[in-house]
């Protein structure tokens, strides 16, 4: 299989090509650098290399400009001199296979994940709770769980605090104190979320990982972009709504080994906003995702500005290394500089440390495993231009491409299931018509029809919406193994992400 073109070494005259072996693509790499040096430029040569080689790539789009991965460039006179001098044989313009992802569904197809799906630790994180809110939290899901019902969107959350905060003395005795400030501080915080759009991203259709996994008829690998230049002006929405993805990519996927490439490579832009004001446990169980989503033939690629804003735990592990210009105005940027020349391996032909500063937009330094996973030492890279456009798309542009998507039909139109808050009104309507129940005519009907036949059609439905019985009858493979095993999952993420259990 042919290696992924990084770039052209020019440290020495004789230094050669610069690529990324396939069979290495899993041990992540770390892609860092000012702003304005060609990060971005570089993370699209890297996703448009593991497409073409059938790899499916994940990313967002921060600032708007990756979209340019879905439609081809154009030529001109420079580019074709950095295609000249760095000797790229076959170079031409063309997009790739892209599939456009929105949490608000407006720049892409909308991504939804279940409250269940996500549980209480990183919904915690999301609503910025306290410890004492999140243990709270953590109740409302158990209680969840042992009466099976099913929590799908904000407005099962909000009817099951409800209840919680009604029977309040009771659920305290089974599991635990729960006090009505900690219920309205919960409450708050999700009718916060909810007002940044938080909402749209709770429900069904759920994102499927198989989705992220696509390759096209011809072998090519799908790149799917998130559409995050909102998403990011809020840090905790965006970095946890990566962190379940990667933690869902590490619980579902099985153990592969060793491949000669990676299933999927998943790029954390902006990655320090997944650091920032994370207690050390949690950067702990973070470095031991990272550590084994390896052997399930995941690669992970870290994009910053700052090699130090990854901690050092986990940058020991990013065998492949690309950095970008720093400029050492601060002494924030000298410690940058200087870690970044340390985690190199030295080459005597290059002064690191001086390098980093004089580097130009379009170089970078590199280095890249070997064969047997020994990286190579240091070198001054031109980095080969990718042969999509490096900017930004139309909005006609963008609705073509995801007018042929293949996931449009599946996740586009939003569904509303029978769930906890359809659940929990029905038993308070049974309740009530159990508590002032009429007698009951011949025939088995009851003196007053309209509450009998509201209990009826809550419980079994009507010809246009389900009722108790058929969604649970309906869900019940899912309910079983899907409950427990997200039962299992926040075991997992209660154990990776510094929760309590």
């Amino acid at each position: 299989m042919d290696p992924i073109l990084v770039g052209k070494a020019v440290t020495t005259p004789d230094s050669g090509k610069v690529v990324l072996l396939p069979q290495y693509g899993n041990r992540h790499g770390l892609v860092a650098g000012a702003t304005g040096t060609g990060k971005t430029v570089t993370l699209m040569t890297l996703a448009e290399g593991f497409s073409r080689i059938g790899v499916p790539v994940f990313l967002a789009d921060v600032k708007g400009d990756v979209a340019g991965l879905a439609v081809a460039g154009a030529a001109n006179d420079k580019l074709k001199a950095r295609v000249a001098e760095i000797g790229i044989p076959g170079y031409a313009n063309e997009g790739n296979p892209t599939i456009f992802w929105d949490l608000y569904g407006k720049l892409g197809h909308p991504v939804r994940a279940t409250v269940s799906e996500i549980g209480p630790t990183l919904l915690g994180r999301m609503l910025e709770l306290n410890d004492t809110q999140e243990g709270v939290l953590e109740i409302v899901f158990k209680l969840a769980d042992d009466n099976g019902w099913l929590l799908l969107d904000m407005e099962d959350l909000h009817a099951l605090l409800n209840h919680v905060g009604d029977a309040r003395k009771e659920i305290s005795a089974k599991y635990g104190l729960v006090s009505t400030q900690s219920i309205a501080a919960i409450q708050r915080a999700l009718l916060q979320l909810g007002q940044q759009g938080g909402d749209r991203f709770f429900g069904e259709p759920a994102l499927e990982l198989a989705d992220l996994m696509r390759t096209t008829q011809d072998g090519r690998g799908m790149i799917s972009i998130l559409a995050a230049d909102q998403l990011v002006l809020k840090p905790r929405l965006y970095s946890s709504f990566l962190l379940w993805l990667l933690s869902e990519l590490f619980e579902k996927l099985p153990e592969v080994g060793d491949l000669d490439k990676p299933k999927l490579v998943f790029v954390f832009d902006e990655a320090h906003l997944l650091f920032d004001d994370a207690p050390p446990a949690l950067q702990q169980r973070i470095e031991q995702v990272v550590r084994l989503i390896r052997s399930k033939g995941v690669g992970v690629y870290f994009c910053s500005q700052f090699p130090d804003d990854v901690p050092d735990n986990i940058l020991g592990q990013l065998g492949n290394r690309v950095q970008h210009a720093l400029r050492a105005f601060t002494p924030r940027d000298q410690k940058a500089v200087k870690t970044a020349a340390e985690t190199f391996v030295p080459n005597p032909h290059l002064d690191v440390a001086q390098a980093i500063s004089q580097l130009g937009v379009g170089e970078a330094l590199a280095s890249m495993l070997l064969d047997k996973g020994v990286p190579m030492p240091v070198e001054r890279t031109l980095v080969a231009p990718p042969r999509c456009r490096m900017g930004a798309i139309t909005d006609a542009e963008r609705a073509q491409v995801r007018a042929g998507s293949p996931v449009g039909a599946k996740y586009d139109q939003a569904v509303d299931r029978q769930s906890a808050a359809e659940m929990l009104a029905a038993r308070t309507e049974v309740a009530a018509a159990q508590a002032g129940a009429p007698p009951v005519k011949a025939g088995g009907t009851t003196a007053d029809s309209g509450i009998g036949q509201a209990v009826k059609d809550a419980v079994f439905g009507t010809s246009r919406r389900q009722g108790m019985v058929e969604s649970m009858a309906k869900q019940a493979a899912r309910t079983v193994g899907s409950q427990v095993g997200r039962q299992i999952l926040r075991g997992v993420l209660g154990g990776i992400f510094g929760g309590r259990r």
